[in-house]
């Protein structure tokens, strides 16, 4: 069956290939997990399990469904609840479809004090474990209080025989209780993790090893190394101190560019070169029984502006406990006396602990009022959270949580979230608008659960709508499928914006997330931003006039690859990637295409007319080397070979030979430039002919040449090559770029001579008048293995790196940095999108500017670190005039209003007068500009010249300092409407 297979999926495991590795990946694909509990948190984490790619799930439930399930539970139904299905056998299919390598049975036994705990053996002898949520939260508002197998004692019972058995059984346990919630692990006196961090080892090159004891070790160009003493690190490809090639050795870290490594005095003088990198050491993790933690627990702080928060909630949730042992509930909504009760057990309690803490009376109070209640998004948050916890026991990627951690109060995430709390209802007038202009590929399907197989190729917003009303039918969704960017401004225009009540965004780039963030800003709506990135995850929560937004700060922009480093001297694997993907993009001629297909008579015609143009020459080498056959192809990508690999290295060594020294008398080739070894095509090297049949493979594309399976073969492709001539190496005197602040020069602007203009004309009317010039356009496509995009890469990239001695990235590696491919999983986008849609709650509320918080997280260490948002900051202009990030001024003004009307109107407004006026880049009135001044005379119509239609534009006015020779003081944004009329209808 499919879920006896081995083979890694790629086309539907890609993304989370890339956080957790093939190892972990094989490991889970023979793992089983028992799961009890299938509501709010179960659901959740059983979502989250099967899509991951264990082998069997079963889940446990002897409950029925019930109506309280509908708006906790995504996978009940209202026909679940009206025909009384157990929940286990409602959920069952649903969880099933998510993925199809997953063996997923239910069990529906009662489990309890009497229970016979040895049928958990069978998940001992592969290293299996057992989840337990002892509470099923899809009910615990109702029936599930009163069951006896929800007692903490049972918890305990169970925790013990798995802890107790050799090996153990890894045990997790889960509880949300109204807006408290906690998880719990114990994988064992003895738990070895592989990978404690998940990170990849970076590799720095080296400035220079000190002969001494120690000797140290300094990065080159002041690189920080990231290193911790204790950890290790291993040498190579160093020249002079050869002893340490290959070898690893303990660091003690001096400062963030060196660290010593021990006695270096017998050793050689260092010369040059060199390179170190972090070795991985695996950690061993030791668990206690969840007995021996109650009272002195090992808890992990997530906020640590209160750091008495975590020991606070566990007494807390540890009274709950109590309370529904002694009395078979939970406290009674808005009861005092059970409030009191609570109170009463908590402080028994808290003298039972080691340490001891202080809470405020009025949190147990808050606590007991809610117990019975549950909110999906914090199920959803704590559910992605033990879900990773699943996956590390499974696998020992990642350390484990130890042992607790507790909470108090993106994309189909955000929808299913959105849609269990009954956001956007139609019968309360409310809307939830959603956007996005991509199709769904198999990728989507490992971590983007509304999604099935028979999607694939579909829209994601209209599918996602349909999903979402399936969860909640009252839902009223309106799904478009564009972006939100300057080109869509006319359909999400500030009328748009001035509907909503706030923004949530699950974007993958920066721009885009500014770009949302400007446009929340200026129309001062709330914005929530999430993203992930393998198991880190992060919220942000702008809130109109109490925080700053996304663009009050900024990340540092991306390091570029110098030119030179790219065309003639990388140095790590990275650099010879980001070669190959740029030949791909140059051999697929985005431009050529775009010119040859749609202008190549026009632009002949302008040629042979005598006017000169950019790229004539490009064209002439595209007509002369254009292949009309599948032969032709192979010979193309033959000689390709030889320029690149051959050539290359043979010119570089010819311009800059071995010995070559620079000014200072230093070599030129040492780290971190090396020096290329041209390579001797060989047909019989599976690298080479994989280069040879994917380059042909690209032409053939570009130029609708046909071409079977069998012309693949090596046989076929042999007989091709053994006919192509290939030219002798004939070395040239030309410029080698070496400045590394040097950018790509513009190929479009290469200046040519009159007579390759003449030939280009000549040849160019040939091909059009043949009919010969078919041309269809591509482009780079990373998911699709059919188009030989990324063997290209793979080949190429390997064969480069092959040639000046790097160590090359296997195929799975090279398409993830080649395509820029953002690791995923589904528990980080769970966890994510849980607490995001908790903020959204206080934002609908209105809460108070202390009780927002940011968050970031990272899974796999395990962390989670919430922060306030930042406060907004006010700009003073004078004494008694400020403004912040979300002020607007308004001025009306009519047909006739001048740019002096405006400039008294501001200052009898505001009590300021502007000294500059800007419309976007247009400056309307600078005192100092030759002219402006008679523009004071002009209408404000006539300077701007709006649209037809448009009401209003947002100007940018600046003040004299009050101290000459200051800068101007600036002021927020100027809404100019040319009428008063425009307001009840703004158009931006």
């Amino acid at each position: 069956t499919m879920a006896d297979s081995m083979d890694i999926d790629d086309s539907l495991y890609s993304r989370q290939r890339y956080v957790l590795g093939d190892s972990a990946m094989q490991q889970m694909a023979q793992s089983a997990v028992f799961l009890s509990g299938t509501g709010a948190l179960g659901v959740e984490i059983a979502k989250n399990i099967v899509l991951a790619g264990v082998k069997a799930v079963t889940l446990h439930d002897c409950k029925r469904c019930e109506v309280w399930d509908l708006g906790t539970n995504f996978f009940i139904r209202e026909e679940d609840v009206h025909s009384q299905k157990k929940r286990v056998e409602a959920v069952h299919s649903r969880v099933a479809e998510l993925n199809p390598y997953v063996q997923v049975s239910v069990a529906s036994d009662v489990l309890d004090e009497n229970t016979d705990l040895s049928f958990l053996k069978r998940y001992q002898c592969h290293e299996h474990f057992i989840l337990f949520n002892f509470i099923p939260i899809g009910s615990l508002l109702f029936t599930l209080f009163l069951l006896t197998e929800t007692k903490l004692s049972l918890q305990k019972r169970i925790d013990y025989f798995c802890h107790s058995q050799q090996p153990p059984i890894k045990f997790i346990g889960c509880d949300v209780f109204g807006i408290c919630s906690r998880v719990f692990c114990d994988f064992g006196e003895v738990f070895e993790v592989s990978d404690p961090t998940g990170e990849e080892p970076k590799e720095l090159f080296i400035q220079n090893i000190s002969q001494g004891n120690p000797g140290v070790v300094t990065c080159m160009d002041s690189r920080t190394h990231g290193l911790q003493t204790g950890q290790s690190v291993c040498f190579k490809e160093i020249n002079g101190m050869s002893e340490l090639n290959g070898t690893t050795h303990q660091v003690t870290v001096l400062s963030p560019y060196s660290f010593a490594i021990g006695d270096t005095l017998s050793f050689q003088p260092y010369a040059h070169a060199g390179i170190f990198r972090l070795v991985k050491m695996p950690k061993i993790f030791s668990f206690e029984t969840m007995e021996q933690q109650l009272s002195d627990p090992r808890l992990l702080t997530p906020d640590f502006s209160k750091p008495e928060a975590p020991l606070q909630l566990h007494t807390i949730m540890l009274a709950l406990d109590a309370f529904l042992e002694q009395h078979a509930r939970l406290p009674n909504i808005g009861c005092l006396q059970d409030a009191e009760l609570l109170l009463k057990f908590t402080e028994e309690i808290s003298r039972t602990l080691k340490n001891k803490v202080s809470f405020a009376q009025e949190l147990v109070r808050s606590v007991s009022c809610c117990a019975r209640g549950c909110l999906s998004p914090l199920a959803a948050a704590v559910g992605g959270i033990a879900s990773q916890e699943v996956l590390k026991a499974l696998t020992g990627k990642f350390s484990p949580l130890q042992q607790w951690v507790g909470c108090g109060a993106i994309g189909c995430e955000m929808l299913k979230n959105m849609a269990l709390m009954g956001v956007g209802l139609s019968r309360c007038s409310g809307e939830i608008c959603i956007t996005d202009p991509d199709l769904i590929e198999k990728s989507n399907l490992n971590r983007q659960f509304l999604f099935r197989p028979q999607h694939i190729r579909k829209p994601k917003s209209t599918t996602a709508a349909a999903a979402s009303l399936e969860i909640n039918p009252e839902l009223q969704i309106d799904a478009h499928l564009n972006k939100v960017c300057p080109a869509t401004e006319d359909m999400y225009s500030d009328a748009f914006f001035s509907r909503l009540n706030l923004v949530v965004t699950a974007l993958d780039n920066v721009e885009a997330r500014r770009y949302v963030d400007s446009r929340s800003v200026s129309n001062q709506k709330a914005l929530l931003d999430s993203g992930t990135m393998g198991t880190k995850g992060h919220t942000e929560i702008t809130v109109p006039y109490l925080t700053e937004s996304y663009n009050s700060h900024r990340d540092p922009p991306e390091e570029e690859i110098p030119f030179c480093t790219l065309k003639s001297f990388p140095a790590v694997i990275e650099h010879t990637i980001q070669w190959a993907r740029d030949k791909v993009s140059f051999i697929i001629l985005f431009y050529f295409i775009f010119l040859c297909t749609h202008y190549c008579c026009h632009y002949c015609h302008r040629m042979m007319a005598g006017e000169t143009m950019e790229g004539s020459f490009q064209v002439i080498k595209l007509l002369s080397q254009r292949p009309t056959q599948w032969n032709h192809c192979l010979a193309l990508a033959r000689l390709k070979f030889d320029k690149y690999f051959k050539k290359k290295a043979l010119q570089l060594l010819h311009s800059f030979p071995l010995d070559t020294r620079l000014k200072d008398g230093s070599l030129f080739w040492q780290s971190p430039k090396r020096p290329p070894s041209p390579i001797e095509f060989d047909l019989d090297d599976p690298l080479h002919f994989s280069f040879v049949v994917s380059t042909a493979r690209l032409f053939a594309g570009i130029y609708n040449i046909p071409h079977s399976e069998e012309q693949l073969s090596y046989e076929a492709v042999s007989s091709v090559l053994a006919e192509v001539e290939v030219p002798e190496y004939k070395p040239a005197e030309k410029h080698i770029e070496t400045d590394e602040t040097v950018k790509k020069p513009d190929q479009l602007k290469m200046t040519v001579s009159s007579e390759e203009e003449r030939q280009a004309i000549s040849q160019l009317q040939e091909a059009i008048n043949s009919k010969r010039l078919r041309m269809t356009s591509l482009f780079f496509e990373k998911d699709d293995d059919s188009n030989g995009h990324i063997d290209f890469i793979a080949s190429a990239s390997a064969l480069r790196a092959h040639m000046y001695a790097i160590e090359a990235a296997d195929r799975l590696q090279t398409k993830r940095i080649a395509g820029k491919i953002i690791p995923a999983i589904a528990t980080s986008t769970a966890a994510v999108a849980g607490l995001v849609s908790l903020e959204l709650i206080k934002v609908a509320g209105s809460y108070g500017f202390e009780l927002f918080k940011n968050c970031f997280f990272n899974l796999a260490i395990p962390v989670m670190v919430l922060t306030e948002t930042a406060p907004v900051k006010r700009t003073q202009i004078r004494d008694d005039i400020s403004f912040s990030i979300w002020d607007r001024w308004t001025i009306f003004g009519h047909e006739d209003f001048t740019l002096s009307d405006f400039m008294n109107a501001v200052k009898e407004e505001y009590g300021i007068e502007p000294t500059m006026v800007v419309h976007g880049v247009k400056m309307l009135y600078v005192p100092v500009m030759p002219g402006h001044n008679k523009r004071l005379k002009l209408t404000m119509h006539r300077l701007i010249k709006p649209s037809a239609g448009r009401k209003y534009v947002d100007l940018t006015v600046s003040f004299a300092p009050e101290v000459d020779g200051d800068e101007d003081l600036p002021s927020p944004p100027v809404r100019y409407y040319f009428s008063r009329e425009s307001e009840s209808g703004e158009t931006a």
